[in-house]
């Protein structure tokens, strides 16, 4: 069944607070990223995790194996449902990342890596030297975090369907890029609706502004779930 993550993008610790209260019942869980940590830090996720929800902390932790390993170690009493690393940190870094949450007793966190950002296309990857465009990039990292002992990636809605189709049911797929019919796509390049990251194969669609920006948050969420089960 795909789950539906609101991302909460805002350092405004009470603002967020009171959109998780509000989102409680209507999503799966909800997704902080750098925005929110560097403003709030863990006692800011200590605060939402009361809300109820499960927390999708997107760090996109990106450096040598011992650095990453001993933040990994340090993140695992928030006890978030998801983290992310990025794949392209080499095995080593990957590996050490695994590791850290096995030492962390009774830990349910997945470690997913970030692939390409949504906010990319194949002229942005071309100008950065990466020719093989997305969806060849995609797949060559996602091959780097599975051999890594990751549990799966962060790709865009149209890499998902292959990525499922490659490396199987058990392979975790967090996807963003997600906006209804009715939403802008904002400064989002590589997006589909709900429905088709769903058919695609997506374990976690991440919708973030057709949600926080609407005027009534729940209202929206509600929408996209009953877009879902049609």
């Amino acid at each position: 069944m795909t789950e539906i993550y609101c991302a909460i993008d805002t350092p405004d610790l009470a603002a967020a607070e009171r959109l998780a209260g509000d989102l409680a019942g209507t999503v799966d869980g909800i997704k902080l990223g750098l925005e929110f940590f560097v403003a709030n830090g863990p006692a800011g996720i200590e605060r939402l995790a009361r809300k109820g929800l499960p927390i999708f902390l997107d760090l996109k932790l990106h450096d040598i194996p011992n650095t990453v390993a001993g933040a990994v170690r340090a993140l695992m009493p928030l006890g978030p449902r998801i983290l992310t690393v990025h794949a392209g940190g080499g095995r080593a870094m990957l590996e050490a990342a695994v590791e850290a949450t096995a030492d962390a007793a009774g830990s349910r966190t997945r470690i997913v890596g970030v692939t390409v950002l949504t906010s990319l296309d194949d002229d942005d990857l071309g100008r950065m030297g990466w020719a093989e465009g997305a969806q060849a990039t995609v797949a060559r990292l996602a091959q780097e975090a599975k051999s890594g002992g990751l549990d799966g990636i962060v790709c865009s809605p149209r890499e998902a369907a292959a990525m499922r189709a490659e490396f199987g049911s058990d392979f975790f797929l967090v996807v963003p890029g997600i906006r209804p019919a009715w939403a802008a796509a904002g400064d989002q390049k590589r997006v589909t609706t709900p429905a088709e990251a769903a058919a695609a194969g997506a374990d976690v669609l991440v919708i973030g502004r057709p949600i926080t920006g609407a005027e009534r948050p729940a209202e929206a969420a509600q929408r996209i779930a009953a877009e879902l089960a049609a």
